[in-house]
């Protein structure tokens, strides 16, 4: 059995922003310099990250998210009828006991949820021109514009039916898609911390607060993603990452994925699910007993928030492990998310960034050959 993925070694997306685009986007902020400009800064830095990426051995190449402030924000801003607004403050973990305390932005809808113009196909285009593997795009989840706030954040007045929304959404997902197919993408992955955080206990709690039912949500959004994808070409790779929070080396939620593993797995028609499995907060390996046939679960093993780097041996134990419940050819290996979720970066170098990455690619060749 074999899986689409172009290689058994992947990444969620993002990387660390080099100095010179950082410096960029502050012009940028002050006026300096004017947009022209800044994405000359961005394409330099990105056509150097895909040398460097291809020269690491990924088949699955992407922009860094060099381009974006917030993996969701940048995107979902561009749909008609969204608007931002302050998040919902959380005390994000980390490995040294310390809250970080940060208000994620979330999205609220403000008219008719709809796909104006192309967001990520001159994105797409540019990262194209410069691979000689697969470009991968990594967009946000749909269920993103509604976890956040619930129904609270979505009017009645403009959707006095909820599946009106779900509609609309899907509609929209499935013309940017459509859109990226068009431009020749074949490999695109939804980033969703929404059925990650829906593991946690305190989140659901929160959840039913704001007036869900934190079971049957998950067959909501299971649908709502389908929907997104239906269009999409048969070879292309539908994927999607589940994280729980991924802020300066830090999370906002835990608990293992029990909660959600039957019906995600089962009823979401995707080709391959990344999921964090770097440490105790992501729960054992039992939910992977769920995976259907002719699916990949990409297992994020290795912690792109702390910059210890795994040993070999270490990932090749859990390997095994995670093979006592689905079989080794259905599973693959990855960073548990990406090194900068936000402009911002996790609490790691450059180099251990590297060293991480090519981590992964060894242990895939020297695991499933």
């Amino acid at each position: 059995m074999t899986t689409k993925l172009p290689l058994r070694a992947d990444h969620v997306g993002s990387f660390l922003r080099p100095k010179s685009l950082l410096d960029a986007r502050e012009q940028r902020a002050a006026g300096e310099i004017d947009a022209a400009a800044l994405r000359q800064v961005e394409d330099e830095a990105i056509a150097e990250l895909v040398r460097w990426q291809e020269s690491l051995g990924l088949a699955a190449i992407t922009d860094g998210e060099y381009r974006r402030t917030f993996f969701h924000t940048d995107f979902l801003l561009q749909l008609s009828g969204v608007e931002e607004t302050g998040g919902i403050l959380k005390a994000f973990k980390n490995d040294k006991g310390v809250d970080v305390h940060f208000a994620p932005p979330k999205m609220i809808i403000s008219g008719k949820v709809g796909h104006v113009k192309p967001i990520q196909r001159a994105d797409y285009e540019f990262l194209a021109s410069q691979v000689s593997k697969t470009a991968k795009v990594t967009i946000p989840s749909p269920t993103m514009l509604h976890f956040r706030a619930g129904r609270a954040g979505i009017p009645e007045d403009v959707y006095p039916d909820m599946q009106g929304f779900y509609d609309d959404v899907a509609a929209a997902y499935r013309a940017e898609v459509a859109d990226l197919a068009e431009a020749g993408c074949r490999y695109i992955q939804f980033d969703d911390t929404n059925l990650a955080y829906l593991c946690d206990t305190g989140h659901r709690e929160d959840a039913a607060n704001r007036g869900m039912d934190p079971d049957s949500i998950t067959h909501e959004y299971a649908r709502l993603i389908n929907a997104s994808f239906r269009d999409a070409p048969a070879d292309m790779v539908k994927a999607m990452h589940l994280c729980r929070g991924n802020f300066r080396s830090s999370w906002a939620a835990e608990g293992g994925y029990d909660p959600v593993a039957e019906v995600m797995f089962n009823e979401v028609a995707i080709d391959a699910f990344f999921l964090e499995y770097d440490d105790a907060r992501s729960g054992d390996f039992a939910p992977l007993r769920f995976l259907p046939k002719g699916k990949t679960v990409v297992l994020g093993l290795v912690s792109t928030k702390l910059g210890e780097l795994e040993t070999k041996d270490d990932l090749k134990r859990r390997i095994d492990q995670a093979a006592q419940y689905a079989p080794i050819e259905q599973l693959a290996i990855s960073p548990q998310c990406g090194f900068a979720s936000t402009v911002h970066g996790n609490d790691i170098t450059t180099e251990q960034q590297a060293d991480k990455i090519r981590l992964c690619v060894e242990v895939a060749e020297e695991v499933w050959g």
